[in-house]
C-alpha cells in the first residue's frame, strides 16, 4: 500500500476502499471491539487499538509502524483487493444487491485459538452474551495490557483448568468444549498452525476432533482467522437465505470467494432487505 502516513504515533491509510469499520467489526465475525464516539476500540493479538476514519482516512493511533505492518495490515486484509472481487460477483443479480449493500465488508485475519473459543461460546448465544463471556474470561486468565483491557488467555493457561473453575465466566455447558479445545491445542493433537497449509476439508476435520466443535465453528475458525476463504459458515440465517435463494447452489462466480460471499448474504440477509 502506497498511501500510507505514519506521523505522531499515528498511522493514517488515505483512501481506502471498500472498508466500513462498523460493516467489518460488527458483523458478527468479532466480539472485542466496542465503538465510542465513531472511535473502535479492540484487542488482537495481545495489542490495544483505536482506530476511526476521519474525512477519507483511516486512522490507527498511538500504532507503531512495526505493528501495524506485523499486525494490523493482515489484521485487516489490506493486501486484498476486495473491489475486484466485487466486480468479480457482481454477474449475478442477487450477489450484486448483496455485495453493494455490505461493500465495506473485510475478512479479519484474527488470532487461530481465540476466534475457535469464541466461535464455541458463540453456539446458542447471542452477541451481548458472548461479548460478556469473552471479556469475563479474558479479564480473571489474560495478560491485563491497559485501560482495563487484557489478552486472550492462551490455550496453555486454558488447559489446566476444569469447566468448574469457569462457572463464574458462566458460559454453561460450553465450559467443557473450551477445556477440550484448550487441552488439544496446548498439547499439538490438534496443531492450529498447520491448519493453513491444509485444504479446507482436512483442516475442517482436523477441528472437529474438539468436543463441540461442528462444521459451522470450524469453518467460521477456518473463515476468521486460518484464510481459509472458501469455507463457508452455514448458521440459520445462511441455510435460509441459500435454499430460497440458491437452491441450485451458489453461482460460479462464487468460486474462490465463497467465504467473503457468504458475509455479504449473512449481512444483507439480517437486514431485512432479502425477501426470505
Amino acid at each position: 500500500m502506497n498511501n500510507i502516513t505514519y506521523k505522531n504515533g499515528n498511522v493514517y491509510i488515505d483512501d481506502v476502499k471498500n472498508f466500513d469499520l462498523a460493516m467489518t467489526l460488527d458483523c458478527g465475525q468479532a466480539f472485542r471491539w466496542k465503538e465510542d464516539n465513531g472511535v473502535w476500540s479492540g484487542v488482537a493479538f495481545g495489542k490495544r487499538l483505536k482506530i476511526s476514519k476521519e474525512n477519507e482516512s483511516i486512522v490507527f493511533f498511538d500504532t507503531s509502524k512495526e505493528d501495524f505492518e506485523n499486525i494490523w495490515s493482515d489484521y485487516f486484509d489490506f493486501s486484498r483487493d476486495y473491489g475486484k472481487i466485487i466486480d468479480d460477483i457482481k454477474s449475478d443479480e442477487i450477489l450484486k444487491k448483496a455485495s453493494d449493500f455490505g461493500y465495506g465488508i473485510r475478512i479479519l485475519n484474527q488470532e487461530p485459538f481465540e476466534t475457535l473459543c469464541s466461535f464455541i461460546i458463540s453456539q446458542n448465544n447471542n452477541i451481548p452474551r458472548i461479548k460478556g463471556i469473552i471479556d469475563r474470561l479474558c479479564k480473571k486468565y489474560g495478560q491485563k495490557i491497559d485501560d482495563g483491557l487484557y489478552s486472550f488467555p492462551d490455550a496453555e493457561t486454558l488447559s489446566k483448568l476444569t469447566a468448574n473453575d469457569l462457572s463464574d465466566i458462566r458460559m454453561g455447558f460450553r465450559a467443557k468444549y473450551i477445556i477440550d479445545a484448550s487441552q488439544k491445542v496446548a498439547s499439538g493433537e490438534v496443531n492450529l498452525s498447520d491448519l493453513f497449509s491444509l485444504d479446507t476439508d482436512t483442516a475442517r476435520t482436523e477441528l472437529m476432533k474438539i468436543k463441540g466443535v461442528g462444521p459451522k465453528v470450524a469453518d467460521c475458525t477456518l473463515l476468521f482467522s486460518l484464510k481459509h476463504f472458501d469455507a463457508f459458515p452455514k448458521d440459520v440465517w445462511i441455510k435460509r437465505a441459500v435454499e430460497v435463494l440458491f437452491p441450485q447452489g451458489l453461482p460460479e462466480c462464487a468460486n474462490g470467494y465463497k467465504g467473503i460471499v457468504q458475509q455479504y448474504i449473512f449481512y444483507y440477509s439480517r437486514s431485512g432487505n432479502l425477501n426470505i
